[in-house]
């Protein structure tokens, strides 16, 4: 068969990397992080969160970036909260916003709900101008429950988008082969990924250049600039601010890019070839 490299144009023997930005949107900080590392930095592409309060400066930001939708059903942080954008009295906790924990939404979630709600911020991210390049969940909380994963599959095959999955492993730990499930419904998906514990990517990365499997893998960070705002929201804020420092000022990750012989694409790429049919 063919492999997923061959289909992007790469050798079998290729290893292809896709370097994501998650949690475009989530505050200011983020977006100036995230926009200044796809255009001078390391990375390829990027995630919006459309339910959160930055969202839609950073579609006026937006330059035809590569840019998925980070479907979102959680909203992490004890004081600073996001909440549906559509009307989902089950995906709210008790003080409005989303809840904290995968757990909490797993248990409470109309699936009706959820349904609506994910194709929603699909929606809004496409009326905003975005050309979404692939789907993601933020949290992981689509991936992981059969029944929230099947609604994170109907929205690949519809709007025509590869995912991001958790690597093979994954699917003895919990119990059902997502992966198949995917490449029988046509979507297509990175052959491997690497999860990072929290936030905070260097060492992850680091650490993967040197490891690299042929195929397409997904890395990923969470770079954001260092403000007040920041500081304010994220407990692991300086974390964030390193990821942007790797991405963007390390002269050291880059001469490792360039040693290690890796091949940088965006999703576009996968989202194309998985239109190409």
């Amino acid at each position: 068969m063919t492999s997923l490299a061959e289909r992007l144009g790469f050798t079998p023997d290729d290893r292809v990397v896709i370097i994501n930005c998650d949690d475009l949107g989530m505050c200011h900080a983020a977006n100036e992080g995230i926009y200044a590392a796809l255009r001078t930095g390391l990375a390829t592409s990027a995630s919006l969160m459309v339910p959160c309060p930055w969202a839609r400066q950073a579609s006026r930001d937006y330059m035809g970036e590569d840019v998925g939708v980070h479907l979102t059903l959680n909203a992490e942080w004890d004081t600073y909260r996001w909440s549906p954008i559509t009307s989902a009295p089950s995906l709210l906790d008790g003080d409005g916003g989303f809840p904290r924990t995968v757990t909490d939404t797993w248990d409470h979630a109309d699936l009706d709900e959820v349904r609506r709600e994910l194709r929603a911020q699909v929606e809004r991210a496409i009326l905003w101008g975005f050309d979404i390049s692939h789907l993601d969940s933020h949290m992981g909380t689509l991936q992981l429950r059969p029944e929230f994963f099947d609604v994170y599959l109907d929205l690949a095959v519809e709007f025509a988008l590869p995912l991001r999955l958790s690597g093979a492993s994954t699917e003895k730990l919990i119990g059902f082969p997502f992966r198949q499930l995917a490449a029988d419904e046509g979507v297509v998906f990175p052959d491997h990924f690497i999860h990072v514990p929290g936030v905070g990517s260097r060492n992850a990365i680091e650490r993967a250049l040197f490891d690299l499997r042929p195929g397409v893998t997904e890395l990923y960070a969470h770079p954001a600039t260092d403000t007040p705002e920041l500081r304010a929201i994220a407990p692991d804020w300086a974390a964030r601010v390193d990821d942007l420092h790797l991405l963007t000022s390390d002269a050291a990750i880059r001469a490792m890019v360039e040693r290690s012989g890796v091949k940088l694409i965006g999703f576009k790429a996968l989202r194309d070839a998985m239109r190409a049919g």
